[in-house]
């Protein structure tokens, strides 16, 4: 190769630009929910709000804000009842004049927030009332359809204010929960170095690394967070923003969803409404570590010390159930290969569901 032919190689490689979005005020620990009139700012928002809430994390979080503002800004309240389609027009006809919105919840709530501040092109600011999912600060979006969720892309939050205390007062099932989510980005990243591959998708060397460390500081920090503190919300909440940095840096969900997001999304398809997201995601993670040929046991052994599920039967469902989400998976995104579109046989599938009970 001549150097003209490696001047054309170069060409070829750097031709690419990429518009990364990442938060920009990132407050974790107690009490900082004070600070939200100190980000607002900071920031030069403006001074109109539009905060969307649940009707339980209006009163856990939600009305405080609207007071603490209540100096500096016109603040404007919506309840998030669900974030079907018809719902986000109808949040987005009410906050059509707000110069920023707040977004103050779980994921339902900060999911709204995100594609309503992408739809009306409005910076957000994300305040978790729980540690129970990885999309407090990333760029995807999740929503409902007939067919299933669908992953929309959408606005990282340019703020994230993660009270411990809140967080750390919420039930003990949604930390263990986040906390299945991130140890699921051991797989996710094994799926997508699969696909690069076999089928050549380019891949985020950076964000596969920031992906992995974050499931390292769960695992590593397992005995701290089974103990339910203040320190425990703060170890995941730093791992969950992590992962959402991650995701916003390869400009896709790759870096923290694979198969084991694939069998999560089939079962909420089959089996609606019997198992948080995160810990349908935790069981899917030690099916497809068992099919990469990793140490599936590590990975079901560090969900039993967070407290969250490891088979069927934790998440509510039948091992029947489980089996046909298994098969059914490939089906969800067949553009995003992983190792479940691999053409796994019912009887291989139900003979790795057995497997899940044993010591």
């Amino acid at each position: 190769m001549d150097g003209e032919d490696i001047k054309v190689l170069r060409e070829k490689v750097f031709d690419k630009s990429r518009w990364m979005q990442l938060p920009r005020d990132i407050l974790i620990g107690h009490n900082v929910l004070r600070e939200i009139p100190s980000v607002c700012k900071d920031l030069c928002f403006g001074s109109h709000a539009l905060l969307l809430a649940g009707e339980h994390t209006m009163t856990v979080a939600g009305d405080e804000i609207v007071s603490l503002l209540a100096d500096t800004c016109d603040v404007k309240t919506c309840i998030v009842g669900s974030n079907t389609a018809a719902d986000i027009a109808r949040i987005e006809r009410e906050g059509a004049g707000a110069d920023f919105i707040i977004g103050v919840g779980g994921g339902r709530v900060i999911d709204t927030a995100k594609i309503v501040s992408y739809n009306l092109d409005r910076q957000f600011i994300s305040v978790p009332t729980a540690a129970a999912h990885d999309g407090i600060a990333s760029s995807r979006a999740s929503i409902p359809t007939p067919e299933g969720s669908v992953s929309l892309s959408a606005h990282p939050p340019i703020a994230v204010v993660a009270d411990t205390g809140i967080i750390a007062a919420a039930p003990p099932r949604l930390l263990a929960a986040g906390c299945a989510d991130i140890i699921s980005n051991y797989t996710a990243i094994l799926d997508w170095e699969l696909a690069h591959r076999l089928r050549g998708e380019p891949l985020s060397e950076y964000a596969m690394a920031l992906s992995k460390m974050t499931a390292e500081i769960i695992v590593k920090n397992a005995d701290v967070i089974s103990g339910l503190t203040e320190e425990s919300a703060w170890i995941v909440m730093k791992a969950l923003v992590s992962s959402g940095v991650a995701m916003s840096i390869a400009g896709s969900s790759r870096p923290a969803s694979g198969g084991e997001h694939k069998f999560s999304h089939a079962l909420d398809r089959i089996a609606p409404g019997k198992a948080l997201h995160g810990e349908q995601c935790g069981v899917g993670a030690i099916i497809t570590m068992y099919l990469h040929g990793g140490d599936w046991r590590w990975i079901r052994d560090s969900l039993k010390r967070i407290g969250a599920p490891t088979t069927p039967a934790e998440l509510g469902i039948d091992d029947a159930i489980a089996v046909e989400a298994v098969l059914a998976a490939r089906t969800i995104r067949p553009e995003r290969f992983t190792i479940l579109d691999m053409g796994l046989s019912k009887e291989n599938a139900e003979r790795i569901i057995r497997m899940l009970y044993e010591e």
